[in-house]
């Protein structure tokens, strides 16, 4: 089954480049001819001259990136995106939600809604739609979510995964936290799934484990997209009887967001390190995955100073670590191990009752997904998805400085005079503070 991505904005069209940059590469010559099938089908549709394209509409209100993103496709000359599947205006949405909520969005619709029908009526079986967007400017965050909901009134059973790029908490934009209150407020009533990945996070990762000296948002965007690759390439699920899954986003939805109210997902990916370093380093799935149990019990999202050589913790050291006051509680976990020997790989740790909510079975909250093909170029690879407290922190921060300003009235009238009210605003936060009260009731 077919994923269509819709690329909005900036940084939206850029992650969504280099994800499928990341997947064309990954199934290498040698590897498994039905793997590679199935990323194929689900990612690229076939030309009549066998050229793969990428089932994606680009969508921004300024061409500069979305012409790059395309240039850089077709030099790679591996893929190429549609040569009509992409829109563009000449001015941009001003860093303003309203401006492209309510400006930007309607007056474009049509063609936006006929980019994507035609996309979806290029898959034989549909599996959903993947939105990919950041919160803290105009297009990404405002057109996004207009976006979004008309996607939800044309495809009102489909699958929706949005995947949001947070922005830096120093600031890319004065106005980024009213953006992402809006955003996250409107995608909680539209969205399946949430998928975060925060700029702040991904940048420790380049600078303290690919030792990245002058880190650029290329360096950023490669991150992203290589943890993305990991939780969307094929995989063998538990019910799959060895084939690989047939629908990736209901099946990531259906293990990691059972109730409405929580749809925020994280994700960890371990190793991570410089390409130049793979090759003479090696791994073992006792070690890697006890590492990556405790970045999920403290919620921290890199592995640096492991020693990759030491023994699981003892039970005694594991109850100190669920019983410390950072203990990061689940509501569900999917744990995707890819590479050489991965049915040797033993996942209790991952089933232990303690490290979720008490109103849910670690059974039903514990997913597990396997593939023998190594990801990107790691001989092993652990990815964990997790509907976690993980995202709470930062939640409540975003909120605070938003409500902060807004008690100021600071920028009000840039939104109100493109018809966004001070009522919508006080919607949106009513809205995200119960969905912080209900993170910070997991027990």
């Amino acid at each position: 089954m077919s994923i269509v991505t819709v690329q909005l904005g900036q940084c939206g069209n850029q992650v969504g480049h280099e994800l499928l940059d990341v997947i064309c590469n990954d199934p290498q010559e040698g590897q498994r001819k039905v793997y590679s099938s199935a990323s194929c089908e689900r990612f690229f549709h076939q030309s009549t001259h066998g050229e793969l394209v990428a089932r994606a509409v680009l969508i921004d209100m300024e061409p500069k990136v979305i012409n790059q993103s395309i240039s850089r496709a077709a030099k790679s000359g591996r893929w190429r995106y549609g040569e009509a599947s992409h829109f563009s205006q000449k001015q941009g949405s001003g860093n303003n939600w309203a401006n492209g909520y309510c400006v930007h969005g309607p007056r474009h619709r049509a063609v936006v809604e006929e980019l994507v029908r035609r996309e979806v009526e290029r898959c034989d079986r549909l599996a959903g739609l993947m939105a990919m967007m950041s919160v803290a400017g105009g297009t990404g965050s405002g057109v996004g979510t207009y976006v979004t909901e008309c996607l939800r009134d044309i495809y009102p059973k489909s699958f929706i995964l949005n995947h949001l790029t947070w922005p830096y908490g120093t600031g890319e934009v004065i106005v980024q936290n009213y953006n992402s209150v809006l955003t996250l407020a409107h995608l909680y009533q539209l969205s399946d799934a949430i998928l975060v990945h925060e700029n702040d996070t991904v940048h420790r990762v380049c600078s303290q484990l690919l030792n990245i000296k002058h880190i650029s948002f290329s360096d950023v965007n490669r991150v992203i997209a290589h943890q993305l690759g990991s939780v969307l390439q094929p995989v063998l699920t538990a019910d799959s009887h060895g084939a690989y899954s047939r629908n990736p986003l209901g099946e990531l939805v259906s293990a990691l967001t059972c109730h409405p109210e929580y749809k925020l997902l994280s994700v960890s990916t371990i190793p991570q390190m410089p390409s130049s370093s793979i090759a003479y380093s090696t791994f073992s799935w006792p070690s890697l995955l006890k590492h990556l149990r405790q970045m999920l019990i403290s919620n921290t999202k890199m592995e640096e100073g492991i020693d990759w050589q030491v023994c699981p913790p003892a039970a005694s050291e594991r109850s100190r670590s669920l019983t410390a006051p950072s203990f990061n509680r689940s509501l569900a976990n999917l744990l995707i191990l890819r590479g050489k020997d991965v049915y040797s790989a033993e996942t209790g740790g991952f089933e232990d009752p303690a490290l979720y909510t008490s109103w849910l079975s670690s059974e039903a909250a514990f997913n597990l997904w396997k593939s023998p093909v190594p990801f990107n170029k790691y001989e092993k690879c652990a990815t964990l998805v997790s509907n976690s407290q993980a995202l709470l922190k930062p939640l409540d921060n975003m909120v605070g400085k938003a409500w902060n300003m807004f008690a100021s009235r600071a920028y009000i009238h840039q939104y109100v005079k493109f018809g966004i009210s001070e009522e919508d605003f006080l919607d949106s936060f009513t809205s995200l503070e119960q969905v912080i009260s209900s993170y910070s009731q997991l027990s």
